[in-house]
């Protein structure tokens, strides 16, 4: 989508988002809108009244950052809890007896030994390897599969997932499909818990990383609250009905340990704990191996080789691959997206796909893809800025350790 700039967006966002004049008469909400209409979540009015810098990205209006800078709303969420709107995200429903064996036939992950209210990251993949996106999966104790995927990816995820739901009932299988319009708050940080903890009667200290559970929120029914998010740190996403969003989001804001938090910070904060956004470091052309994301493969499913692509990613387990997934840490000015990575003799070997300075860190980190044998860490390489060769060295991912919620 091409618009005419008048945000100025923090700079290790400006490569993953678009911005556009504030304006309130964007007003289409559902797939399919005209490709110059941005589609709304139900907290726009919200972040209007914060202060949001609003932007397009993946065809919705989304706050890039409030009044606070992206450094400070960076590193609040690192120290204490930031509230971000991630309502864009396509939130679905697979039920049916045949619920299960239908989702295995999309995605790598092994879905069948997931317990009840438990999740996993997973992967679409098509029949060459390539990554269509990555996704979470829920086994719910409601008798039906929760998905979360990519804004960005909305209409070919639905279409993938509505034509196999076709293929399954054309053969008699059980299996349906709802798509969820709900909100989704993500609450993230070291004291989400416990600002969380205050607004529902169920003991948050039994749920663990990438566990799930239906509870009520600060007075709101219904809501799905599951322990996982995007930033590398502890905390939640919560799909709340779409009514009740705006009361959720100013409940929680009642605590001093909560800020809102937009785009900007949401992009740095994932680079630092060295996860991926599709399109940019993952995308069709692009294996679960090559993108260092072979744990997302199911053991049984490895065995068993009947994931889509699975000719072509298990047996680049045992070898080999032409090209890899892998994290930098740079030296003078900051790298982007699509500056080239050079051997050190000055050979262009490959690029990058992310980069920002490190609000955390006070380095610039990036991530790119380099031919499997400078990807070792500690590899010494080149990347070139603005014309200019600067030195960088492979490095092991997240920068940052994450901070996941597990069982002691």
């Amino acid at each position: 989508m091409q618009r005419t700039v008048s945000v100025v967006a923090p700079l290790c966002f400006r490569l993953q988002a678009q911005p556009l004049v504030q304006s309130r008469q964007l007003s289409c909400v559902q797939p399919g809108c005209p490709q110059d209409v941005l589609r709304r979540t139900p907290l726009y009015d919200f972040h209007l009244a914060h202060g949001g810098k609003m932007v397009a990205f993946a065809g919705w209006s989304l706050p890039v950052q409030y009044r606070d800078s992206h450094v400070d709303s960076h590193l609040h969420t690192r120290r204490h809890c930031s509230l971000f709107d991630v309502s864009h995200m396509l939130q679905t429903k697979i039920f049916g007896h045949d619920r299960v064996k239908l989702m295995e036939s999309i995605v790598v992950g092994d879905i069948a030994e997931l317990k009840p209210n438990q999740g996993i990251l997973s992967l679409f993949t098509n029949e060459a390897g390539g990554i269509l996106d990555d996704l979470i999966v829920t086994n719910t104790s409601e008798g039906h599969l929760y998905v979360v995927s990519n804004a960005g990816c909305w209409d070919k995820d639905l279409a993938l997932m509505q034509d196999k739901v076709k293929e399954f009932q054309n053969k008699g299988s059980d299996v349906g499909l709802e798509v969820v319009d709900n909100a989704l708050l993500a609450l993230q940080g070291p004291t989400a818990a416990q600002v969380l903890q205050a607004g529902v009667t169920d003991d948050l200290r039994k749920m663990p990383f990438m566990t799930s559970a239906v509870m009520e929120v600060f007075g709101v029914s219904g809501c799905r609250v599951t322990r996982c998010g995007y930033t590398g740190e502890d905390g939640v996403e919560i799909s709340v009905p779409a009514i009740a969003a705006v009361h959720l989001a100013t409940a929680l804001l009642k605590n001093p340990e909560v800020k809102l938090a937009g785009l900007a910070a949401r992009d740095s904060l994932r680079l630092e704990a060295g996860l991926c956004l599709y399109g940019n470091d993952i995308d069709e052309h692009t294996t679960p191996v090559e993108g260092s994301l072979s744990w997302t493969l199911g053991k049984r499913r490895r065995t068993a080789m009947d994931f889509p692509g699975a000719k072509i990613i298990v047996p680049q387990l045992k070898g080999e691959v032409q090209k890899r997934r892998v994290g930098l840490v740079c030296e003078g000015a900051p790298v982007r997206a699509h500056s080239p990575i050079l051997s050190t003799e000055g050979t262009v070997i490959g690029a990058v796909t992310s980069g920002c300075p490190s609000p955390s860190l006070k380095k610039n980190v990036a991530m790119g893809y380099v031919p499997f044998k400078y990807s070792r860490p500690g590899t010494q390489l080149l990347v070139e800025v603005r014309r200019k060769q600067q030195m960088t060295v492979v490095s092991k991912m997240p920068f940052v350790p994450t901070n996941y919620y597990t069982l002691k």
